[in-house]
């Protein structure tokens, strides 16, 4: 039997197991450790895979860039900072039909500046913006579907922990990522309110006006929003100007956000501890997805199954858009069924290689992955922000959750098909640095 067809099989059996419920990084890890003992006929070389693979990928420098960014936003949250951010720019956006629910497009952007993941910007929107939403009767389709869309928000607006994945598993540089991940959120984030917009044209009790508030409460009220913007300004902007690595820039921000959660007078021991235990929850969920992805990829290595894909892919007589169009629905269909930060772990080294060989930009080709993989967070069966959103909203079925998001997923493919048409939306901003 031929390597490559063995590496095939072990994708194969992978998926199954996921399918099957089993956690990805053991599966991973399982397919992977088994999968190259296989092939090479040695279990010496494999154990060596298992003793070298976790300690390599649990000692990179470059990794510790993931629980200083999910710090800061974990440290944000317990601040206090997303609900007045929601308040700003409700006091500003809630006036119009269906302001309320372009605010809180507007808020998730916002927080998604600081937070970098789906999950947490769908609990705090969801929280914040909900009910006030339900306060003025907008129809649960509509206040449950932009809560989950702009969580989608969460892993494109950088920070992001995708983009950081990606970063690390591309050898390109993680401020590259984030830096080309500005724009195209950006442009997300008006498609989503462009959604409102028609869906609230088309019946205005879906999303009824809010209260007016006179200018000089909504002048008062953009102070909410300064947390935000220097948090922003002070982490990216260093990145970007040099100042210090993408790692130094999670520390910096981190302590940034705690200053903030002093003057805030928040900084009890409690919130202290429920921030620290959900970093060091999700940091370790992340790693040992990392260590399982690393450990298959190896395995796949040895195949020599991604450079066979990537010799076939440009021998083939067919327009590189084509099969980067092709790769990319794959991406969608498989992010409906596993979770979009393994498949970013999993899937970077076997088609990125195919992607290069083509002439395509690597960091280009990131962020559309990374927004397609986004589409199954708010699609069944794992839809993770819809359920978040159902754990909040309990008295709303879950059906009217995902019927919700339907026209959101429209703004989303909407986003996608510009940013492959106009690859310098992706580009122009990591050029610059």
């Amino acid at each position: 039997m031929s390597p490559i067809l063995l590496g095939a099989i072990g994708i194969g059996i992978l998926l199954f197991l996921l399918l099957m419920g089993v956690h990805i990084g053991i599966a991973m890890l399982s397919v992977g450790f088994f999968g190259y003992w296989f092939v090479m006929k040695s279990m010496p070389a494999a154990l060596g895979v298992l003793k070298t693979v976790p300690f390599s990928t649990a000692s990179s420098y470059t990794l510790s860039v993931i629980p200083l960014f999910i710090l800061m936003g974990q440290i944000v949250f317990y601040s206090g900072i997303s609900t007045e951010l929601f308040d700003t720019c409700y006091k500003w956006l809630g006036r119009v039909r269906g302001g309320l629910g372009i605010a809180t497009i507007a808020a998730s952007a916002g927080f998604s500046a600081i937070c970098g993941s789906s999950t947490a910007t769908t609990a705090t929107m969801g929280t914040v913006c909900y009910p006030e939403m339900r306060k003025y009767n907008y129809k649960d389709t509509l206040a449950t579907g932009c809560v989950c869309a702009g969580g989608t928000l969460g892993v494109l607006i950088p920070p992001s922990t995708g983009f950081i994945l990606y970063g690390t598993s591309s050898q390109i540089a993680v401020g590259k990522m984030f830096a080309a991940g500005i724009l195209p959120g950006l442009l997300m984030t008006i498609f989503y309110m462009l959604v409102i917009v028609i869906i609230t044209g088309i019946d205005p009790s879906i999303g009824p006006k809010a209260e007016k508030f006179p200018l000089p409460v909504m002048m008062k009220s953009l102070t909410g929003i300064l947390p935000i913007i220097i948090l922003f300004v002070l982490v990216l902007g260093g990145i970007f100007a040099g100042w210090f690595t993408a790692t130094e820039g999670g520390a910096v921000g981190a302590f940034g956000a705690f200053i903030f959660m002093l003057l805030r007078k928040k900084a009890s021991l409690d919130n202290m501890k429920k921030s620290l235990g959900d970093t060091i929850k999700t940091s370790a969920m992340i790693l040992f997805i990392i260590i399982g992805a690393n450990t298959f990829n190896s395995f796949l290595t040895v195949t020599n199954m991604p450079t066979a894909l990537a010799k076939w892919a440009v021998e083939i007589h067919v327009p590189p858009m084509v099969i980067i169009g092709f790769i990319l629905v794959l991406y969608a269909v498989l992010g409906c069924f596993v979770d979009s930060l393994p498949l970013i772990a999993l899937l970077t080294p076997i088609f990125l290689p195919v992607v290069t060989d083509l002439g395509m930009n690597p960091i280009w080709f990131g962020v559309l992955m990374v927004m397609l993989m986004q589409l199954g967070s708010i699609t069944p069966p794992v839809g993770i922000c819809c359920y978040v959103m159902s754990g909040i909203a309990k008295e709303v079925p879950l059906f009217t959750i995902f019927k919700g998001t339907i026209p959101f997923i429209f703004g989303l493919l909407a986003t996608v098909v510009v940013v492959m048409a106009v690859p310098v939306i992706a580009t122009y901003l990591p050029s610059l640095m």
